[in-house]
């Protein structure tokens, strides 16, 4: 299942999701992968957790992150549940524009049973294929 997380910027997404993953992992039987552009949640989050921080790769569009969760989730096979916090701080490009990426992570859920937890900055009006997402 993809849950997206869509407010405006300060207010207690990322708080949110750190907690969120920090409750998953005391009852899931697989791994899980937090993903940010930076550092910062890393000493928030349960050790159980692994965390990738994406500033280390150059990871500036849709495709290059469709890759990137392709690799993690190939390297790891017990991979249950994927946190992705601040998506489009991470890729340079917008909401609008990323019903193809939401497309291809629907089929990388489907095929490997895998939840998405996904963080967006939204000031604006959500497009319709983001809405079935919205938790």
């Amino acid at each position: 299942m993809i849950h997206v997380f869509c407010n405006k910027r300060g207010s207690g997404k990322t708080k949110a999701l750190i907690n969120l993953a920090n409750e998953k992992v005391l009852s899931c039987k697989g791994h899980i992968v937090y993903i940010d552009d930076d550092r910062r949640p890393l000493l928030e989050l349960d050790r159980r957790i692994r965390f990738i921080a994406t500033n280390e790769f150059y990871l500036k569009d849709q495709k290059s992150f469709y890759g990137f969760l392709c690799g993690i989730l190939s390297e790891d096979y017990d991979i249950d549940t994927v946190f992705i916090d601040g998506l489009f701080n991470i890729v340079e490009e917008n909401l609008q524009d990323a019903a193809h990426l939401f497309y291809l992570i629907e089929k990388l859920m489907d095929k490997n049973n895998i939840d998405f937890y996904i963080n967006i900055n939204g000031d604006k009006e959500m497009p319709e294929f983001i809405k079935k997402y919205v938790a």
